[in-house]
């Protein structure tokens, strides 16, 4: 069963949010919210898998919850997907940064918003390629601000890992990875899993800004 929590001021997007999300044998939400300091509160009581978090809210914004949940040992199993009106803007990259897991405009239709619900509760960031390469051309050479504070690590990955590291900054899925590296699905998914662990990214969104941040790829054109 996939836990949902919902944090969003608009109260009747969140009742829209849920009456799709009800509907769906395998996903409960567990609770709501209306601002981010009530959702970080519902995030530790009910340790959802996915936190669906609107950017602009009162009193905590939906960065400052991600950077709250994101930083807390706790809720390590808490995959933050932020919500927004208005596509990949600064925003969204700022949430990002923070630890988000990925994105989803809130106009989106309810069979692709039902499958990007599963696909990061897998562990998968909502990263499409499309989306990596307007991270990468709008954002790579402005200062990122992680609050990690902690080393890049790449030192520590072996080459495969980085890889497997540098084909996930391109939006490459397992699968795809696999492909490209003549090895099996899984044997991709232990490489990401790994060079997560080494470089302390919580998915694989945070392994797109690290790819880049450290300079293991750069953007075509630098």
């Amino acid at each position: 069963m996939i836990r949902v929590l919902l944090v969003d001021d608009q109260r009747l997007l969140r009742s829209g949010f849920r009456a799709l999300l009800d509907l769906e044998d395998d996903i409960e939400v567990v609770g709501e919210a209306g601002d981010g300091l009530e959702g970080v509160a519902l995030a530790r009581q009910h340790l959802p898998d996915i936190a669906l978090i609107d950017i602009q809210m009162p009193v905590v914004d939906g960065i400052e919850a991600t950077r709250r949940i994101a930083a807390d040992p706790a809720l390590a199993g808490v995959h933050v997907v932020i919500l927004t009106n208005y596509g990949f803007d600064e925003y969204v990259f700022e949430a990002l940064c923070a630890g988000a897991a990925g994105f989803l405009v809130k106009d989106i239709v309810p069979e692709d918003f039902l499958h990007a619900v599963r696909v990061a509760a897998r562990g998968d960031a909502l990263l499409a390629p499309s989306i990596t390469r307007k991270l990468i051309d709008r954002y790579v050479n402005q200062p990122l601000h992680t609050g990690s504070g902690s080393g890049t690590g790449l030192e520590e990955l072996t080459n495969r890992e980085r890889e497997a590291v540098a084909l996930v900054a391109q939006g490459l899925s397992n699968e795809q990875i696999a492909d490209r590296m003549v090895i099996s699905p899984l044997t991709a998914k232990t490489h990401v899993n790994r060079a997560m662990a080494k470089l302390h990214a919580r998915d694989r969104a945070q392994l797109v800004i690290l790819a880049y941040e450290s300079g293991l790829v750069t953007p075509r054109g630098h």
